[in-house]
C-alpha cells in the first residue's frame, strides 16, 4: 500500500496492490473540524485501517476474485486511547464490477480482542465465572466472560486474557493451562469468531481454563468488585452453575464459548490435563 496527500488536507490518495488500477481516495466526512482531522490523518497509519485492508486483500478477502474495488473511505469519526487509536468509524465504498453496486460498508473498526471462558470444579458441582458490567450501548447491565482488547493484530493474546482475567475477577490463571479454543477453528476462519461482522471488524480469540478450588472461592467470587474503578470499570464477578450458562446471559462471547467447548469435547480435541488446573484468588 503507498499513500500520496493532495493538495487539500483532507483527502489522502491509496494505491493497493489487489487493485493497483484504481487508486483509493481517503476523506474526511463533511463537518469534521481541521483540529478532528489532524488525528484522524493518524488512522491511515493506525492499526486497526491497517488490518482492515490487510484483510480485504488477502486469499479470501473481498477483493481477491476481482469481482469488487475500493473505490473510496470517508473517515467519520475516531476516538484516542491516550496516544494511539482507539475506535474508528468510516463507510468504505466496496462497489461490484459487474452490476455498479455499492455494497453496504460502514465499519465501526475496534481491532481484535480476548475472552476467557472461566470453569471451576468444586464440591461436585462446574461453575462459571462470568463479570456483570455496564455496558451503555445495550442500556443495561451484561454477565459476561472476562475479556479485553488487544493493542494491536499483533498483541499478546494469552498474555492479555491473563492480565484480563484478574483485572476483572481477581483469579491468577497460569499461562500454559489457558486452551485457545479458537486454535480448533478451520484456518479459513483467521481463528477468530466475529460476533458482529456486518458492522464491527471485532475478532475474538476465545480460551478455556478449567480447575478446582474449595467452595471457601467460591463464596469469595460471588458478588466480589473489582475492575479499573478510576477507569470507569464498574464490575461485580458473578459465579454460575455451568449447567445453567447458557441460559443465563445474552453475551455471545459466553454462547460461542460453549458451543466451542462442547464441540472440542465431542470431538476428543481436548486432553484431560487440560481440564484441571489449579486456580489461586487474590484478595
Amino acid at each position: 500500500m503507498t499513500t500520496e496527500s493532495s493538495a487539500s488536507e483532507l483527502t489522502h490518495a491509496i494505491t493497493l496492490t489487489a487493485q493497483l488500477d484504481q487508486t483509493v481516495t481517503v476523506v474526511a466526512a463533511a463537518g469534521v473540524s481541521d483540529s478532528d482531522f489532524r488525528n484522524e490523518r493518524n488512522a491511515i497509519e493506525c492499526s486497526l485501517f491497517k488490518q482492515w485492508l490487510k484483510n480485504i486483500q488477502t486469499e479470501n478477502g473481498l477483493l481477491s476474485s476481482g469481482d469488487m474495488y475500493l473505490r473510496q473511505v470517508i473517515i467519520q469519526g475516531i476516538d484516542m486511547f491516550g496516544k494511539r487509536v482507539g475506535f474508528l468509524k468510516f463507510k468504505a465504498d466496496i462497489v461490484h464490477k459487474q452490476s455498479g453496486n455499492k455494497v453496504p460498508g460502514i465499519v465501526f473498526a475496534r481491532g481484535p480482542a480476548v475472552a476467557v471462558l472461566i470453569l471451576l470444579d468444586s464440591d461436585g458441582e462446574t461453575y462459571a465465572v462470568l463479570t456483570e458490567q455496564v455496558r451503555v450501548p445495550v442500556g443495561k447491565l451484561m454477565l459476561e466472560l472476562p475479556a479485553g482488547m488487544l493493542d494491536d493484530d499483533k498483541g499478546d493474546i494469552v498474555g492479555t486474557a491473563v492480565r484480563e482475567v484478574e483485572e476483572e475477577t481477581g483469579l491468577h490463571l497460569n499461562i500454559d493451562d489457558l486452551v485457545d479454543l479458537t486454535a480448533f477453528l478451520d484456518p479459513s476462519t483467521g481463528n477468530q469468531v466475529f460476533p458482529s461482522p456486518g458492522g464491527c471488524d471485532e475478532g475474538i480469540g476465545l480460551f478455556l481454563y478449567r480447575g478446582s478450588v474449595d467452595n471457601e472461592i467460591i463464596r469469595q467470587l460471588q458478588g466480589k468488585e473489582t475492575g479499573l474503578r478510576d477507569h470507569g470499570e464498574l464490575i461485580q464477578v458473578r459465579v454460575v452453575p455451568y449447567h445453567d450458562l447458557w441460559r443465563k446471559t445474552a453475551d455471545a462471547k459466553v454462547l460461542m464459548a460453549i458451543a466451542l467447548y462442547e464441540m472440542a469435547k465431542r470431538d476428543g480435541l481436548l486432553h484431560p490435563r487440560d481440564l484441571r488446573s489449579a486456580v489461586s484468588h487474590g484478595s
